[in-house]
């Protein structure tokens, strides 16, 4: 022991008197110079590359693909126009409303099917650029939280048909209204829904001014001519048509309010956040935004594509969820038609909560508290006016996807890591709510099938599918509740709530009923406690009548994606299984057989399981460097699959900070190794007692993490140590296998 410590005291000594300078990069490189927003805007990403700023409700972007989830698709010929609002990486097409684009004025193009060829593109954070090679004229977008600006400079003078389509979003045509108030000013509404075939609809309000004052304008719906300066219509489509001739030396410019309230505060809020008609002061306005929040960590590294992954990724952990409320502090009710108004904060929509759970929130709550607190004080707003917390709450409504409880992990774990300025009884209540049920009564829709936990100890395959509510894949709701229980037992004995926390720690191990023994899986179950049959772990279809559900019993994947979700009980899990020895190496077979996949929620924390281990520890550091190596980049193709909000984004940015949240709602992060040669984290003085983390990756010595001069003997370190402030410190030998 003396000997082992001396070395690590002369190790020591060695990293302390290593020159910083390796570790420095060009002091007037701009953060936001690192940022690509085509990232994730192929293969399946469903990003998209428009203007917007950090947490803005406007986002305008360019529609090549109508029918993707966010309009956009890297490479498709064709440009359809700017929406105004955007969905970021979901797996699902929603919003893209109030579709600004140009069209010819000779009649020969269908006014409901306008496109038109491009050329060139480029985009920063905050703004976007597009050349339109018919019309030669450059369009550029930028945006504030509330508003857009589009500037159409044109290379000679041309004559054009400014088009403002308010019948259409990116899922439906809603119809809405169109309302000519003068020459260059026009307002209106367009009713959006239809995310994943749901029925939510809510209207979508705007207010535009051009500044030119145009030749004529019409309404069309369908393609006819309507007369008179306002009109509305449902379930149809509505554009508005405004004759403009652009001169080369005055480029046309249209700026767009939006509210989800009404049309008096869309105009509100662009003449609040857009008074002058200087585009340059809008952009510069918009990346000065994002220069301050992405440079609340800085990086010092030589890898300037590693740099480029993680602040891409850092930025799209930051557009969702997104701000609902206009400047007068109204907003549209939760499952509700009226209004409210907030005085003094932000209220928050688009929470893709059984992904954003996992990484997003937690990232939140340490980097970005203050935003992390407004939006738990949201949620709970949202069970005011609802009845409970919220599941997948887009633009005021309830769509219920996916499954589990995930509000509850969220508010829990940003309770125990400090965020404790918000109703803390009403959000103990607000969880035991749906989990509290009376004999004989049925759940919520919120815990959909829960009371079957209560009478058999888990969800079985041959639940009464002629319920409202069942379960979309038993095995993996069952789980999802075990763990969301876990993190109510948690939050109960920080309350001194006995009684409940014994409970709900009994019912989080209800995962050990579907564990089978013999073929060493998680598997569906029958009311009779037999196992169903036939079982084809490798199945990923069945669980519903849609392609990609999941395998029968599962939840978008199969046993292999799920049998390792016990993210509250790995060490129980690995007494099941018999052993670390047979826990690790038939996890290992999931990588090796290609049944792990990182663009997919269930499965991600999975590579730093093997932390959990004493004899299989390095397979995490193997596998998370070849992640990042192989599965993330620098183009299009930059992300896995669907981004979800931020939350793939967000486990490429904790891996590379060099901790990871396995389980949020407790203290404990799974240590690692940082990709970064350095990384200062700005810590926030109103949650926690540090100024700064630093953490740092040396090579050289023996292996260790040592935190403020304190050597951590384990692979966790805990958030309290890390909001302390000053440095953890990796220490990695040189040549040798992680």
């Amino acid at each position: 022991m003396f000997l082992t410590t001396l070395k690590l005291l002369i190790t020591l000594l060695f990293i302390f008197s290593i020159s910083p300078a390796q570790n420095q990069t060009n002091s007037d490189e701009l953060v936001v110079d690192l940022v690509n927003p085509f990232i994730g805007t192929a293969n399946g990403g469903n990003t998209f590359p428009g203007a917007v700023v950090p947490w803005g409700m406007v986002s305008v972007s360019p529609h090549n693909a109508p029918g993707a989830p966010s309009g956009y698709l890297y490479g498709e010929p064709y440009f359809y126009g700017f929406g105004h609002t955007h969905l970021s990486g979901t797996g699902c097409a929603e919003l893209g409303n109030i579709i600004v684009s140009v069209a010819s004025t000779d009649g020969n193009q269908n006014i409901n099917d306008f496109r038109t060829a491009y050329s060139k593109e480029s985009a920063s954070p905050g703004y976007y650029w597009i050349y339109l090679d018919e019309f030669k004229i450059k369009a550029e977008v930028s945006s504030s939280e509330r508003s857009g600006i589009i500037r159409f400079t044109a290379e000679e003078e041309i004559e054009i048909d400014l088009l403002i389509d308010a019948g259409r979003n990116l899922s439906l045509t809603g119809g809405g209204e169109i309302e000519v108030l003068s020459v260059n000013e026009i307002t209106g509404y367009n009713i959006s829904g239809g995310f994943c075939g749901e029925e939510n609809r809510k209207n979508v309000y705007f207010y535009s001014q051009l500044n030119y004052e145009a030749e004529q304008v019409s309404i069309y719906q369908d393609e006819v001519f309507v007369e008179g300066k306002k009109y509305s219509v449902k379930d149809k489509s509505l554009i508005c048509s405004t004759r403009i001739k652009i001169r080369p030396e005055k480029p046309l410019l249209i700026k767009t309010g939006i509210s989800y309230t009404s049309k008096e505060n869309a105009k509100v809020n662009l003449l609040t956040e857009m008074p002058a008609w200087n585009f340059e002061n809008v952009v510069e306005s918009a990346q000065s935004k994002w220069n301050n929040v992405l440079s609340r960590i800085e990086v010092k590294d030589v890898s300037e594509t590693n740099k480029t992954k993680f602040y891409s990724a850092l930025y799209h952990m930051l557009i969702h969820p997104n701000i609902i409320n206009d400047v007068t502090g109204d907003y549209p009710n939760f499952n509700e038609h009226n209004t409210s108004n907030y005085s003094d904060r932000n209220r928050y929509t688009v929470y893709s909560l059984w992904d954003t759970y996992r990484t997003l929130h937690p990232f939140l709550t340490l980097v970005y508290p203050e935003i992390q607190s407004e939006m738990v004080k949201t949620m709970l707003d949202m069970y005011d006016e609802s009845g409970y917390l919220p599941k997948w709450p887009l633009i005021g409504n309830e769509t219920y996807m996916m499954v589990g409880d995930p509000s509850v992990p969220v508010i829990v774990d940003s309770y125990v890591k400090g965020i404790r300025d918000f109703d803390i009884e009403k959000a103990y209540e607000a969880i035991l709510k749906p989990v509290t049920l009376g004999v004989g009564e049925k759940a919520p829709p919120i815990r959909a099938a829960y009371h079957y936990i209560l009478e058999y100890g888990y969800i079985p395959f041959d639940q009464n599918m002629q319920d409202d509510w069942w379960a979309w894949g038993p095995v993996s709701t069952a789980l999802e509740y075990n763990y969301a229980d876990w993190t109510i037992s948690k939050f109960a004995g920080l309350l001194a709530d006995e009684k409940t926390q014994n409970e709900f720690y009994e019912r989080s191990l209800g995962y050990k009923n579907l564990f089978d023994p013999v073929t060493q899986f998680i598997r569906p179950k029958l009311k009779s406690g037999e196992w169903m049959e036939p079982f084809d772990p490798l199945a990923t279809e069945g669980s519903g009548d849609w392609e990609g559900s999941g395998g029968p019993g599962y939840v978008e994947g199969n046993s292999w994606n799920y049998t390792w979700f016990v993210p509250h009980d790995v060490n129980g899990l690995i007494e099941l299984f018999g052993g670390e020895k047979r826990f690790a190496e038939k996890l290992l077979r999931s990588f090796d057989n290609g049944q792990f996949t990182i663009n997919n929620e269930p499965d991600i924390f999975y590579p730093y399981l093997f932390k959990y281990t004493e004899s299989y520890s390095h397979h995490t550091g193997e596998l998370v460097e070849q992640i990042m190596d192989n599965e993330f980049g620098i183009n299009e193709n930059g992300l896995p699959g669907n981004d979800d909000c931020g939350t793939i984004s967000g486990w490429f940015v904790f891996s590379a900070l060099g901790f990871y949240p396995v389980f949020p709602g407790s203290d404990e992060y799974v240590l690692n190794e940082p990709l970064f040669d350095e990384v200062v984290i700005k810590l926030d003085k109103k949650y926690f007692p540090g100024d700064t983390l630093i953490i740092r990756k040396v090579n050289g010595g023996e292996r260790a993490v040592i935190l403020n001069g304190e050597l951590i003997k384990e692979n966790f370190i805990k958030h309290t140590e890390l909001v302390q402030g000053g440095e953890l410190l990796f220490i990695i030998p040189e040549g040798v296998e992680k």
